[in-house]
Order: structure tokens, then C-alpha cells, then sequence
């Protein structure tokens, strides 16, 4: 029986423990935090996962929740303006901002969003139930330096902290060098339907030219299902005022405050938003990065990255706990066509090379999301509200981002694809 070492209990790690439990290989899962501390822990992202991810959790009987979540079957975009205002150098001096532009499409599968706080602790308890073992500690590169010695393949799957050093970013993939957006979110109950869709919920996708974004998810969190309020900020604009660290209901209040300057539509129905618990708040931000799969101990030993450890991008596309689903798949697949050859460095790479197959259009679209819109994308977004047809294909390419190659980066292949559609 093969031995396989995880280092990182989020969805990529916990996914791919236990579905090579499920092909009867010996797995140890590291967390650095117990169930328990997870699930009173701090929010730790947002989420939403669309069908071909939440196949992958089903494909392993891990949907333990989709019963009880609120079921998202839409996407909405809208786009604000600055009152009288046709520059975004209006911005500082308008009074008041209105929409401009607001449309709404299906999703051809509905997408879900489980608070990781719930879905990380109870995989971890998964883990032991279906046989695996779990340890719980912290792990330095000096930790696993003796470790990896024990094992036929190490995962590092842990995104954050000093095991990601190990790994060495790709300039050429990687074009930021410092966070594009200050980000900022709180999980709340008691919000209103939007009125244009009372019976359908919908990831509310608010862009505020020159500012920044505002997502609202539907979602399910400890205490139930929930919503999302989570600010997107152009780094020095007015959304990122997040470094005096408030209290949990300060940050509420102030999200609050500027949804009701930027977005007096969203605001209207968010007024007497709660919070779903005291700590339902996050701000920070990240560098988008590339790197290298194969990490090398001081030992010599090869390790395997994975997920935010080797792609990360900006949340603006909704894409890492897909992308986390997506590797986890994609390695299993790897690894069980390996059978009993060396996990050596040509296979580490050759693994990752299938994965950035799918990757790589994540990272694209994300990047140029970052960006100020080109002229044909603004046309996009436009024909959308004109046309359901290009705003479906849109709202899709949440769930197979490798469609946006085809119609929506280059300038021609949108021309032509709006004068067919």
C-alpha cells in the first residue's frame, strides 16, 4: 500500500485524502488546527463552487451539505455609476451613484457555497472515519525534512506560511507582484431577495468602475444558510480602509456604509443585515502567483505542490475552491495511473503540466479581471443586458472557465462572436 503525506487540511488537501482513501492508499493528512478550532475559528475565505467542482465532491460522497445549501442558479451583474458623472474622475466629487447597467442569467447547474469552517472540520473527521490518519501540528520545512523520508509522496498543500518558500514563483506567469485588491467580506443573515429574482438566488456581481467590486453569495454557514457581503478594493481607493483592523461589528457597519454610498441597491436590501457570528469577518489581500511545482527539502527530497500553493489568483473570479477542487481531481487521476513507479521530479511536473492544462484559463481570466476593461469586454458585458444568450455564456464561464478563450479575451473573436449572437 502506497504511502501518501498531506501537509494542509483546506479543500485541495482534504479532497484529495480522501478520495485516495477511497482507491485504499495510506494517507496521513497534517492540520495545524483541530476540527474543533476550525469550526470557532475565524472565517477563513469566500466560496462558491460551481457543478463541475461540486461534481468532483459527489463523485466521492463528500456533498455532505447540498441538501440543506441554498442553491445559487444564477449569476447578476450590474455596474454603477457617479451621479451626472461620464468619467471615473467623478468619482471623488459625485454625491451619489446609481446603476447603469443590471442584468441577471441562469446557471445551467446550480453552484453552492459551504463556509469552509464547516467543510474543513467535519472532512478532517472524515479523514479517521474512513481510515486515514490525521496529526495535528504545525509543519516547518525542518518538520518535514525527516518526515518526507517516511513516505512515497509528499503534498504540500498548505497556501500560506513558510512551506510555500519552498516553491519557486514563475516571473513569466506571474505578472503582480504585490496585492491587485484589499479585500474584505462578512457572512450575514437578513438579507432581502433582490426584487428582480425573489424566488431565485444569485451571486450579485456589483462593478464599481474605478473603485472596485462587490459580491454578494448565497451561502451556508454554521448557523445555516447565510449571505456573502464581500468588497473587492482598487488598492488606495475608498474601499480599502481596512488597517485600523475593526471590531467584528465595525466592519459590518462599514461595509454597510459603503455599499450605501457606492451600491444604494444592494444597501437597500442589506440594511438590517446581522452578522452570523463573531467572527464572520476577514480582510486582507495576496499576490497573485505561479509557481513551481516541485519543492526541494534541504535533504534533496522532492515534495508536490498543489492549489493555492502552486496557482493562486485574486478571488474577483470565484475560481480557488474550484481550482483546489480541479487539482485535487486532477492529481488523483495522476497518481492513480503512476501505480507503483518513483513519485520522482519528471512525474511531479508532468502532474502539474495536466493540471495548468485547466489552470492556466483560470489565471488568464482572472488577471485580465484585475484590469480596467478593454473596450470589447465593456461591449460584452453591454450585450449582455441586450442579449440573454451572451449573458448565459458569461454566467457559465464561472463553472468551465476554459470557454473564455473562445469569445472573450481577443478583441476579433468577440466581434465575431457578438454579431452572430
Amino acid at each position: 500500500m502506497r504511502k501518501v503525506l498531506i501537509v494542509g487540511a483546506g479543500q485541495s488537501g482534504l479532497q484529495l485524502a480522501l478520495s485516495l482513501l477511497d482507491h485504499d492508499y495510506d494517507v496521513t493528512v497534517m492540520s495545524a488546527r483541530t476540527p474543533d478550532e476550525i469550526r470557532s475559528g475565524k472565517v477563513m475565505s469566500t466560496q462558491c463552487m460551481f457543478h463541475s467542482a461540486l461534481q468532483h465532491e459527489r463523485d466521492h460522497k463528500l456533498n455532505l451539505w447540498e441538501e440543506e445549501t441554498v442553491r445559487v442558479e444564477g449569476l447578476g451583474v450590474s455596474i454603477a455609476a457617479p451621479d451626472g458623472a461620464d468619467e471615473p474622475s467623478a468619482v471623488k466629487r459625485a454625491s451619489g451613484w446609481n446603476r447603469v447597467l443590471d442584468w441577471f442569467a441562469p446557471l445551467e447547474h446550480y453552484a453552492q457555497s459551504v463556509d469552509q469552517r464547516v467543510k474543513m472540520a467535519a472532512w478532517l473527521e472524515l479523514v479517521e472515519d474512513r481510515g486515514g490518519k490525521v496529526v495535528i501540528h504545525g509543519v516547518t520545512t525542518s518538520d518535514l525534512a525527516p518526515l518526507a523520508k517516511l513516505y512515497d509522496l509528499v503534498v504540500v498543500a498548505a497556501g500560506k506560511g513558510e512551506l510555500v518558500q519552498l516553491f519557486d514563483r514563475i516571473p513569466e506567469r506571474s505578472p503582480y507582484t504585490e496585492p491587485q485588491r484589499a479585500l474584505s467580506l462578512a457572512y450575514v443573515h437578513g438579507l432581502e431577495p433582490r426584487p428582480e429574482h425573489p424566488d431565485k438566488a444569485a451571486v450579485r456581481f456589483n462593478i464599481i468602475p474605478g473603485v472596485g467590486e462587490l459580491f454578494m453569495i448565497p451561502a451556508y454557514t454554521l448557523s445555516g444558510n447565510c449571505d456573502i457581503l464581500f468588497f473587492e478594493g482598487v488598492p488606495g481607493g475608498p474601499l480599502d480602509c481596512w488597517g485600523d483592523r475593526p471590531s467584528p461589528q465595525q466592519h459590518l457597519d462599514r461595509i454597510l456604509a459603503l455599499m450605501k454610498q457606492f451600491l444604494p441597491w444592494e444597501y437597500d436590501r442589506s440594511r438590517n443585515a446581522v452578522l452570523t457570528d463573531e467572527k464572520a469577518t476577514l480582510a486582507g489581500g495576496y499576490t497573485p502567483v505561479v509557481r513551481s511545482a516541485v519543492g526541494k527539502l534541504p535533504s534533496g527530497t522532492a515534495v508536490l505542490g498543489m492549489a493555492d500553493v502552486v496557482v493562486a489568483n485574486d478571488p474577483i473570479t470565484g475560481q480557488g475552491s474550484n481550482n483546489a477542487s480541479h487539482c485535487a481531481a486532477s492529481y488523483l487521476d495522476s497518481i492513480l495511473e503512476h501505480g507503483d513507479k518513483p513519485f520522482d521530479e519528471a512525474w511531479m511536473t508532468a502532474a502539474f503540466d495536466k493540471y495548468w492544462e485547466y489552470a492556466q484559463h483560470v489565471t488568464t481570466w482572472t488577471n485580465a479581471m484585475l484590469q480596467p476593461p478593454p473596450p470589447h469586454v465593456l461591449q460584452i458585458i453591454g450585450a449582455a443586458g441586450e442579449k440573454p444568450a451572451v449573458a448565459t455564456r458569461f454566467a457559465n464561464g464561472f463553472s468551465d472557465p476554459t470557454d473564455f478563450q473562445h469569445w472573450f479575451f481577443d478583441p476579433a473573436k468577440a466581434e465575431k462572436y457578438l454579431a452572430e449572437a
